[in-house]
């Protein structure tokens, strides 16, 4: 389950990469992303709760806070597409009053995992 929420987090941060138009280092995204941690812990066990329950609809979404830092963010199903999900994310950093939005993409394997998908 670890390894899912870091491959999803890795995958969130290549995407913003991708949406800023250059390239940055992985420790600059995650600085500049305002969340810590356990906030993209929150956000990836968030998303796994999501898609544990089988396939969701389009529109579909879960909310998460974080106590401890009171960052909070939103899940929401943007597309579902043959096995893929394609997922919107809107975080929002304790340090912000600005509500920022990553998109990421999970499709299901053959036994029933939802991957990462770039």
């Amino acid at each position: 389950m670890r390894i899912w929420g870091s491959l999803l987090v890795a995958g969130v941060l290549v995407l913003s990469i991708g949406v800023a138009g250059s390239a940055k280092p992985l420790s600059r995204i995650i600085a500049e992303s305002g969340l810590s941690p356990d906030d993209f812990t929150l956000l990836s066990a968030t998303t796994d709760t999501m898609l544990g329950s089988g396939l969701p609809q389009v529109g579909a979404e879960s909310e998460w806070i974080s106590t401890e830092t009171g960052a909070k963010g939103t899940v929401r199903v943007r597309e579902v597409r043959d096995n893929c999900v394609h997922l919107q994310h809107f975080i929002r950093p304790p340090s912000s009053e600005q509500t920022r939005e990553i998109r990421s993409r999970r499709c299901q394997d053959a036994n029933g995992n939802w991957i990462f998908t770039p």
